[in-house]
This record gives structure tokens, sequence and C-alpha cells, in this order.
């Protein structure tokens, strides 16, 4: 289980930008692992790309329900994608 787990296996090293989502009623990931995770990963890396972290407050499991929050996700995670290829006013790539 070691082997599987990716807290664990986390070191000291370069990693890509990553943008980590969760929901704040999550009933199988409680937000606090993630969390926990995104904190032990920013001590770690040794780059300079984007680490983002981001608790949605009104999500289960399975993400946002409802249409409109559902695209309101959906853009976020578009978001990050074109400010990680540079495509973005208000981002670059690292």
């Amino acid at each position: 289980m070691k082997g599987y787990c990716p807290y664990t296996n986390l070191a000291a090293q370069r990693y890509p930008a990553m943008l980590i989502k969760t929901g704040l009623n999550d009933s199988q990931v409680m937000y606090w692992e993630p969390a926990k995770y995104v904190a032990k990963l920013r001590t770690l890396k040794t780059d300079g790309n984007a680490l983002l972290f981001k608790i949605n407050m009104g999500a289960g499991h399975g993400g946002a329900s409802g249409r409109y929050d559902y695209l309101r996700e959906i853009a976020l995670d578009y978001a990050f994608l074109l400010m990680q290829l540079g495509l973005s006013k208000f981002g670059s790539a690292a």
C-alpha cells in the first residue's frame, strides 16, 4: 500500500504545474487530505511551477452539482490550462 500512496511518495524534486481540487462535503476524501498533500508538496518542490489548491465549499465527491456550478469548475480547469500554456493575459508558463 505504501508504494501507491501519493503523500508518502513525495520527494524533493521538480513537479509539473498542478491544480489540486477538492470538495468540502466529500464523504470519501476528506478535505484535509489534499490540503495536507499540498502543504507537504509546497515544502518539497524544487521548482517555480504553479501549485494551486481549490476547496469547493459546496461540492462533494463528484464535484459541483448543478449545471452552472459544474460549468464554473470546468472554466477554472480551462483557465489554469490556458495560463500554463501562456495563452492567458493573467499569467504565463513558468
